[in-house]
Formats: structure tokens, sequence, C-alpha cells
């Protein structure tokens, strides 16, 4: 998604793309592997914009949530997280979650959809989106295991 996509995406619904908001969305632009926190978020863009409330950072991701530019996540440490839309017609992708050191690490495959259909194909429910998150030990925790 590009920055001319979010300001019409932005203008569609009657905001615009702001001082604080263009900030904030480039921190999540220019950390798109992270998942990063509200807090996260505030501290890497007050370096910049000292002025900018953690008020605004949270006002902003929930504007940016609604309007499907950013994807809260939870990764059940207390905290959400957010990561930019994908916006690839359906794709989703999935999260190995290190219960030793913390570190997400995206999945993009997806062997979920072959269950979608034949779970919608019997026509009781109508799958709008899934999320799996799978727990375990990265390889670095792993190794200093050993």
């Amino acid at each position: 998604m590009n920055i001319n996509a979010i300001k019409g995406k932005l203008q569609n619904e009657g905001y615009k793309l702001t001082t604080q908001r263009r900030a904030i969305l480039n921190v999540m632009i220019d950390n798109s592997e992270e998942h990063l926190s509200p807090e996260e978020v505030y501290n890497i863009v007050k370096k910049e914009y000292p002025d900018l409330g953690i008020a605004t950072v949270y006002r902003t991701l929930q504007l940016f949530e609604k309007l499907n530019i950013i994807c809260k996540l939870n990764f059940d440490d207390g905290c959400s997280r957010y990561e930019l839309s994908t916006d690839s017609e359906g794709h989703h992708h999935h999260h190995l979650i290190c219960l030793s050191c913390g570190k997400v690490i995206e999945v993009k495959l997806d062997l979920l959809e072959a269950l979608e259909e034949e779970i919608e194909k019997e026509g009781q429910f109508t799958i709008v989106d899934h999320n799996v998150k799978f727990y375990g030990h990265c390889s670095e925790c792993k190794n200093k295991s050993l």
C-alpha cells in the first residue's frame, strides 16, 4: 500500500493526512517487518516530533485500523501490536512466537485456504478472516539451550 492510496483512503472517509498521521504512518512503513506496540511507535516518533503525545499515537493507530491501513495483533503478551495491512486480496500470514525471547516471525505460507473453502462449502458458516499463532522456540533460543 503506497502513500497515495493511504491518503485516498483517509480523504474518502473525511480525514486528512496530517503531519502527525504521516509521522506515525512513516514509523509503521519504516518498521514494516516489526509488530510495534503503541508505546514503541510513540518512542520512535517522538525522536523527530517531541511534542506529539501518546494519546495522538493511540487515536491515530485506531483510525488506521478502522480504515484497514494497519492490523491490530494480539500475541498474548499483554499489549496490542500493529502491522501494515497487506491488502493482498485475502492472503493471510501467520506468526511464530518464541516463548523464550518473545520474537515474532511471520510465515507467509497459508495452508488454511483449502480448509476455509471446505467449511464454507458446507454452507453453515462464511469465513471472513482467520488468525493462527504457533508457539515454540526460535532457532537462536533453541541453540542456546543445547
